[in-house]
C-alpha cells in the first residue's frame, strides 16, 4: 500500500466502528390532542417522554381546560406551538397530524376516532372504543377502510402483575373453564351530592360537549 492509498484508507477504518452503531433519525411525527382534561394530558406528557413528536393541534371545548394544556405543553416542550382549536373538525383539516389522542367523553370517542382516521391519521383513543358494539364496529371497519392504526388505552393490559396472572394462572388453566365473572370496584365512585342547576359558563360549550349524546333531563 503506498502513502497516499494508506492516508485515504485510514480515516475510514478509524470512523467504521462509530458509524455501524448508528441508526437512522426517526422520523417527527405531527400529533394532535382532542380532549385536553386529565387523561389528555396525561397521555400528550407521556409520548413526549417517549418520542420526538410535533405537537401541532390542542382540541377542547373547554376553553379552560384548552389553555391549561398549552401552558403545561410550554412547560415541558419550551417552543411548542401547537394551534388551539374548540372545533376538532376543522384541526383536523388544518394541522394534518400523522397521530390523533382522543380523551374526550364516552360518547364522542368513535365519532372522532372515525374522522381522524378518514383525515389519513393513526389513532391513540381512550377507552372505551364507543359506547356500543356498532360503535366499535365502525371504528374497527375504519381502520381496515384507512388501513390505519388504531390502539385502545387499555391500559390494565400492560399492568405487570396482571399480565404475570394472565400467563400464569388463567393462560395455564388454573381456574377451569371460566362461565362467570364478577367485576368489583375498591372504592365508591358514585357522586350522590345533590347540587343546584348552575348557568353555564362562558368558556364552555355545553352544546359541542354533548354532541351526540342525549340532551340531558333535569
Amino acid at each position: 500500500m503506498d502513502r497516499r492509498t494508506f492516508l485515504h484508507t485510514t480515516p475510514a477504518l478509524f470512523a467504521l466502528p462509530f458509524t455501524s452503531h448508528l441508526r437512522p433519525r426517526q422520523t417527527v411525527r405531527r400529533v394532535a390532542l382532542i380532549g385536553c382534561g386529565w387523561y389528555g394530558k396525561s397521555d400528550l406528557m407521556r409520548l413526549l417522554q417517549v418520542a420526538d413528536v410535533d405537537v401541532v393541534g390542542l382540541c377542547d371545548v373547554d376553553q379552560h381546560m384548552l389553555e391549561g394544556a398549552a401552558t403545561l405543553l410550554q412547560e415541558r416542550k419550551p417552543g411548542a406551538s401547537p394551534k388551539l382549536y374548540a372545533d376538532y373538525q376543522r384541526m383536523l383539516r388544518e394541522t394534518k397530524p400523522e397521530i390523533v389522542l382522543i380523551a374526550t367523553p364516552d360518547h364522542w370517542h368513535a365519532l372522532q376516532a372515525i374522522a381522524a382516521l378518514e383525515a389519513g391519521a393513526h389513532v391513540y383513543l381512550q377507552k372505551p372504543v364507543g359506547v356500543d358494539v356498532r360503535e366499535c364496529e365502525a371504528v374497527l371497519d375504519a381502520a381496515r377502510k384507512y388501513d390505519r392504526v388504531v390502539q385502545v388505552g387499555l391500559q390494565r393490559r400492560s399492568t405487570p402483575h396482571l399480565v404475570q396472572a394472565k400467563n400464569e394462572i388463567v393462560d395455564a388453566g388454573l381456574l377451569g373453564d371460566i362461565g362467570h365473572v364478577d367485576l368489583c370496584c375498591y372504592y365508591s365512585m358514585r357522586d350522590t351530592a345533590i347540587r343546584e342547576v348552575e348557568p353555564v359558563p362562558d368558556f364552555f360549550d355545553y352544546a359541542a360537549w354533548t354532541g351526540p349524546a342525549p340532551p340531558p333531563t333535569l
